[in-house]
């Protein structure tokens, strides 16, 4: 290893802790806590180390048996189900690490509101006023917490609950990204993300970043496209609870609009960033429905089905699905949808996608790929990545910056474009300090070449849009 490397890295890595502090951690203390095992997302995995083994460096083997130690009595395991409701039958307070989903159940007449405690099996736990008073997220996408659970006469009940929560300061976030470069920054977003930036060239690097978009800007829909093993999944199941993986299963109306029998609203409504996973095996209930819905909530981001229920949205909608490449590893159709199921290679449909994030061209994941040095701490991050959406000033600049050139330009894509330029000028200058270069070679190009990517499809599917320019020019204003 090249020692000035060395050095660098881990001169970035004592910024960081200096910086941000207690929001730092070390990225190699996750994977030797086998917390994940335990079915536990890297950002509550990070929580319960911070908490019980706060430090750094790899855990040591003291260090690895406390943490499991206090995993098995706080987090359940598949088999432990039976014994800790026999525990509660026997008058036992249990208390456990655990998702809390909360549900308001409308009767005619009355209502009453139930907790869901997935590792647990159990759906009908009642939950105090309180509660869902001082954490209304419960109520939304649910919150991961130690939670009190014990058995009454009414039934089981929740008596405490202890959030694993991150504050987060955008102001002083914005601050900090003025302490770093442009490399040390990006190699600080790699790391939080859980990637070790060393292992990626640039161009993989911003692949990679691209990622991140769907949770800095609202309603910024995005289809990934990548060859098994390059980790598409990876980032957002374990970034934040307010982003909702979906991976195998039924999807239908129900689940991404509404319930129209209940009035529950769907994942659309509830989670800040929907995805799903391997689009190709997923089974889709009412096809048609399905893309109508998604059509018209991906132009104007308001929900409804049947006319029932509407309510608006500012959720992103990401599609992740395989794709077949040569021995060069470019994909091997010139139609790069021609796989996903035929109510989503509609053209209508694909039009309303941003871009193409193109994961063939980012390498498959081993062993040296994961974070090895000081990164943000998941749940910081991910909030603080949150957070970013409601900043306006990258969409103003994004706005003013771009123009679209062309007498036969088509709007959407300049408004595509913009999106994703901005998107990526929160990840990589969120103080909003750019110059005209950097603006453009991370932020523009990557934006219109997701777009070019829609725009080819468009091209080859539908004569349509063949009125319109072929490629996509921007310029910088």
């Amino acid at each position: 290893m090249d020692i000035g490397i060395a050095q660098d890295a881990e001169t970035t890595a004592d910024k960081v802790a200096r910086v941000f502090g207690r929001l730092a951690i070390d990225k190699r203390r996750l994977p030797s806590s086998q917390l994940q095992k335990r079915g536990v997302p890297a950002y509550v995995a990070e929580w319960v180390l911070d908490s019980i083994v706060p430090g750094t460096g790899p855990l040591t083997r003291e260090e690895a048996d406390k943490v499991q130690a206090w995993a098995a009595q706080r987090i359940p395991g598949s088999g432990d189900q039976e014994l800790i409701k026999y525990r509660l039958v026997q008058g036992d307070t249990v208390k456990i690490l655990t998702p809390v989903q909360t549900e308001v159940r409308l009767r005619r007449g009355s209502s009453e509101t139930v907790a869901e405690l997935s590792l647990l099996g159990l759906d009908d736990v009642l939950i105090g006023d309180d509660l869902l008073q001082q954490y209304p997220d419960l109520l939304k996408q649910g919150m991961w917490g130690v939670t009190e659970v014990v058995n009454t006469s009414s039934g089981v009940a929740i008596t405490g609950f202890r959030p694993m929560q991150a504050t987060v300061n955008l102001d002083l976030y914005k601050q900090a990204r003025k302490e770093f470069t442009l490399c040390e920054w990006r190699d600080l977003m790699l790391m939080s993300m859980g990637y070790s930036s060393a292992t990626f060239s640039e161009s993989e690097q911003l692949v990679l970043l691209c990622r991140l978009l769907p949770l800095v800007q609202k309603n910024l829909h995005l289809m990934e496209l990548a060859p098994k093993g390059t980790g598409k999944s990876y980032l957002y199941e374990n970034i934040s609870p307010k982003v909702r993986l979906v991976s195998g299963g039924n999807i239908s109306p129900a689940v991404l609009f509404v319930n129209n029998a209940s009035g529950q609203w769907g994942l659309l409504a509830r989670f800040a960033v929907v995805v799903l996973d391997e689009v190709q095996t997923l089974k889709f209930h009412q096809p048609e429905e399905i893309v109508g819905g998604l059509k018209g909530y991906l132009a104007n981001g308001v929900l409804t089905r049947g006319g029932l229920y509407q309510t608006a949205s500012d959720s992103s909608f990401v599609l992740l699905a395989n794709i077949a490449l040569d021995e060069q590893q470019r994909p091997v159709r010139d139609v790069l949808v021609e796989e996903l199921p035929d109510f989503l290679r509609e053209t209508a449909f694909l039009d309303r996608l941003k871009g193409i994030i193109p994961g063939w061209e980012t390498q498959k994941l081993s062993s040296r790929s994961f974070a090895d040095s000081v990164g943000l701490k998941a749940d910081f991050f991910g909030d603080a990545l949150l957070a970013l959406r409601e900043d306006l000033s990258a969409d103003q600049y994004a706005a003013r910056k771009i123009e679209l050139l062309g007498e036969r330009a088509y709007r959407r894509n300049q408004e595509a474009v913009r999106s994703i330029a901005s998107g990526m000028m929160k990840i990589l200058f969120p103080h909003g300090e750019a110059s005209d270069e950097d603006f453009e070679r991370c932020c523009l190009r990557p934006a219109v070449k997701m777009r070019q990517l829609i725009w080819d499809q468009l091209y080859n599917l539908d004569a349509e849009y063949r009125q319109y320019e072929r490629t996509i020019k921007c310029r910088l204003t």
